[in-house]
């Protein structure tokens, strides 16, 4: 059963259901570590310009050679502009950050406030159907879990338990059997 305000279930081909849990930072780099990944590209431009030796920038820099070497092939093509972030890498969302605030809000509201009452889990399929309803837009099941992860959902498999499973048995069969089993 998925609590109140929990972002939901949603389904894995193959593997059964998984739980989303919502994490702060949203996956990906950050405004902030795209701008501190820039300054490393500009600080290597400024010993590219002293005619630095690409593997010594890659040591001092705690960086690959193979990186060096594209910063300095951008660099000499463009100049410290091309070493400039260029955004949040992927495909522009077709939500715009209003529509992402009503989706998280849908998706906290749970699947039986959208007549999926049945169970309580949210599956791809029902959040691509939940998208269309809301805005008109469609998503496939591989970028309805894109876009759940931008938003800051990612999977977890829960614990599988049988239904007849007997805590009360299980405990007593520890005390008892296994006890006189390990010695």
């Amino acid at each position: 059963m998925v609590t109140v305000g929990a972002p939901g279930w949603f389904r894995l081909a193959g593997r059964g259901y998984a739980f989303f849990v919502r994490y702060a930072d949203g996956g990906g780099l950050t405004a902030e570590g795209r701008a501190c990944r820039e300054r490393v590209r500009l600080r290597a431009a400024e010993m590219f310009a002293r005619d630095a030796d690409p593997v010594q920038i890659a040591r001092s820099l705690r960086v690959s050679t193979k990186s060096v070497y594209q910063w300095r092939r951008a660099w000499r093509a463009g100049g410290e502009e091309a070493l400039a972030s260029k955004g949040p890498a992927g495909s522009p969302c077709r939500l715009d950050e209003g529509q992402l605030a009503r989706l998280r809000a849908a998706l906290e509201a749970g699947p039986a406030a959208y007549g999926w009452d049945q169970d309580q889990r949210w599956t791809l399929a029902r959040a691509a159907v939940l998208a269309g309803r809301l805005f008109g837009v469609t998503y496939t099941l591989r970028g309805m879990s894109f876009l759940l992860h931008r938003l800051g959902y990612c999977p977890q498999v829960p614990v599988h338990r049988a239904v007849e499973r007997n805590e009360a048995a299980i405990a007593e069969w520890r005390a008892t059997t296994w006890a006189k089993v390990r010695g």
